[in-house]
């Protein structure tokens, strides 16, 4: 009975965290039109902010209540379930094609951050609040450099398939009704990652298994399902092109503004050593395996077969986790 209360609470726990999600995008968007924000500058940064707030929630939240490893594991977690899960799933159903600045941009800065993480946390064992600066503003540097180059090529939808998906009537909205929508977003994301935190510490408990088992798979897989929801849709609509470049985008922001902005209001401890000694291993690995993915046999492409690698990896690593 127990584990179904639990079970109940992660399932209500994600959906108020899609709900949350959604209103707060769809208020972040209004208030930038209102504001005068270009579309472009409201792609690369406001929905970028926003579509993390999940993450961004549960780790501050995990962090506040001493479940910093449920803060590590889910950022980690979901940057190896973007790759693998998502990725994979997405190049099952339709071909997924890459640019050169996936290799020259994108990748480099999500390896750099990914490496750098992994030494913050041999170095020190957590994340201080000077090394949470120091990714927020990596993060800044980063955000500063994609708009420059998205002005400079004039090929902005390459960068960034949201600014595609912005709806220009939500710069219409009302005053009151932004207000409502941040009310909802914000309450909702905050219960959700309430919810989810209380039932994943829980379950984990009744399983037996470490906080850190819990995060890096159901929490991990439940924060990214908004990412992988939208890719399967596109897919099968074959509306448009996933760009591969959106989920990379995503891996470097749950790092340095996820970690980051979490390490600022609470330093984040490194209590499980397996997230060192396995976890970054796999998130390392997974983000490294897309360059020669995406180069053989075929340039600039992840096709079907490309795609069961990556899925069938990720469920080895699901399963390591639980042994």
């Amino acid at each position: 009975m127990e584990i179904i209360l639990s079970s109940l609470f992660i399932f209500f726990g994600l959906t108020l965290l899609v709900v949350g999600g959604e209103f707060l995008v769809r208020a972040s968007v209004s208030l930038s039109f209102r504001l005068n924000l270009s579309k472009m500058v409201i792609g690369l940064t406001v929905v970028s902010f926003a579509t993390s707030a999940p993450e961004l929630l549960v780790s501050i939240n995990a962090a506040l209540d001493g479940f910093s490893d449920l803060s590590l594991g889910n950022v980690i977690g979901s940057n190896i379930a973007n790759i693998g899960l998502v990725l994979g799933i997405t190049a099952i159903i339709s071909t997924l094609h890459t640019d050169k600045d996936f290799l020259r941009f994108n990748w480099p800065v999500m390896m750099l951050l990914s490496i750098a993480l992994y030494f913050i946390l041999k170095s020190g064992g957590k994340i201080s609040r000077t090394e949470g600066f120091g990714l927020t503003s990596f993060l800044i540097i980063y955000l500063w450099m994609l708009i420059k180059k998205a002005r400079r090529q004039q090929k902005i939808k390459e960068l960034t398939q949201e600014i595609e998906e912005i709806d220009e009537k939500l710069g219409e909205s009302s005053a009151v009704k932004i207000i409502i929508w941040l009310l909802i977003g914000g309450f909702s994301l905050w219960g959700g990652s309430e919810l989810l935190i209380k039932g994943a510490v829980d379950i984990a408990t009744l399983l037996g298994v470490s906080e850190r088992v819990i995060a890096i798979t159901m929490v991990a897989v439940g924060t990214s399902v908004p990412e992988l929801a939208a890719s399967v849709i596109a897919a099968l609509k074959k509306e448009k092109a996933i760009s591969l470049g959106n989920l990379i985008g995503s891996n470097i922001f749950n790092i340095a503004s996820v970690l980051g902005i979490t390490a600022i209001i609470q330093p984040i401890a490194m209590k499980s050593q397996q997230i060192l000694t396995n976890d970054i291993f796999w998130m390392l690995g997974f983000a490294f395996i897309l360059i020669p993915l995406t180069f053989l046999p075929k340039s600039y492409s992840l096709n079907r077969y490309k795609g069961v690698i990556l899925f069938l990896g990720y469920a080895s690593f699901t399963a390591t986790a639980f042994l």
